[in-house]
């Protein structure tokens, strides 16, 4: 093993990795409201950016085709998962506000810790239970109760919620896979399956997921969302290669960086509240992440 492979299995690179992939994922938003511009409404801003990212993994794909033929069961699960939690996410910043669309895929971490103490065998540990308590407290300050409990209240809400449920088993596959199918692999069936799972929204859905998009305005949409590609690529890579190598509970909580960075942009350029109730909250949910790295080497159980 060279340098560079022992710097990218260690756990703490993957950590600083996937806390830049979350901050990448906390903008996705502006290149998909800005398709919106296009005429593109729903799944369609999703369909044009995953469709572009599959065109160009393409060749990726054709050098990588026997090692994806050799795993393509795992592959196929993991990439209908995890697919489906960004397909879903990405649709729901469409129809629901940045802010909450954010925080409630952010209940990943309890889906997440669950399914890693059920199916992996994990220990609970004081600095979890702690990072999951601010992650949570944090959550209920920005959405509010409202004299009752927080509630997804649109199809945007509903859609965001089931794509944390989708990424707490997703990112269980990928890190169950890490060690026998390569990253470039797994991004290859990321792809495929984030747009695969949009298609469907849109088929099942009909124009409630969007309205039908003419020749024109697929042609014109279509340099920008090869642009957005481009963008994409980088951040799909710090997302999967991290999940391959960290629990799943610690990849929820990592990829809270998102919070920050979508509810700090979403006030500055969305016209989306933000005041004291969002401020407190986003920085319990980062100070989340880093009470679960900074406790991670020495875990007591509890």
């Amino acid at each position: 093993m060279n340098r560079l492979q022992s710097v990218v299995r260690r756990p703490m690179s993957a950590s600083i990795g996937l806390v830049m992939g979350g901050a990448l994922w906390g903008l996705i938003w502006l290149p998909l409201r800005a398709l919106g511009a296009f005429g593109l409404d729903g799944a369609w801003p999703g369909i044009m950016i995953y469709g572009a990212t599959a065109l160009l993994l393409l060749p990726l794909a054709w050098v990588r085709r026997h090692s994806i033929l050799k795993h393509w069961q795992g592959l196929a699960l993991c990439g209908f998962f995890a697919g489906m939690a960004f397909s879903l996410y990405t649709t729901s910043l469409m129809f629901t506000e940045v802010v909450r669309a954010i925080l409630l895929f952010y209940l990943t971490p309890v889906w997440a810790t669950a399914m890693g103490i059920a199916l992996l065998g994990e220990r609970m540990t004081l600095e979890r239970a702690l990072a999951l308590v601010l992650g949570l407290v944090g959550l209920l300050v920005v959405l509010g109760t409202g004299g009752g409990i927080p509630w997804p209240r649109n199809i945007g809400d509903w859609m965001a919620l089931m794509s944390g449920l989708a990424w707490a088993y997703g990112s269980l596959q990928l890190y169950k896979l890490g060690s026998t199918v390569p990253v470039p692999e797994q991004v290859v069936a990321f792809i495929f399956g984030s747009l695969t799972v949009t298609l469907l929204t849109l088929v099942v859905g009909g124009a409630a997921m969007g309205q039908p998009v003419s020749f024109g305005q697929f042609l014109e949409a279509t340099p920008w969302s090869l642009l957005i590609a481009v963008y994409v690529i980088p951040m799909l890579f710090l997302t999967i290669w991290p999940a391959t190598l960290l629990s799943p509970g610690r990849v929820g909580i990592l990829l809270m960086s998102e919070v920050l960075i979508g509810v700090v942009s979403a006030a500055l350029w969305s016209g989306e509240p933000f005041g004291w109730r969002e401020g407190i909250g986003s920085l319990l949910i980062v100070g989340a992440g880093f009470v679960e790295v900074m406790g991670h080497r020495t875990p007591k159980p509890i």
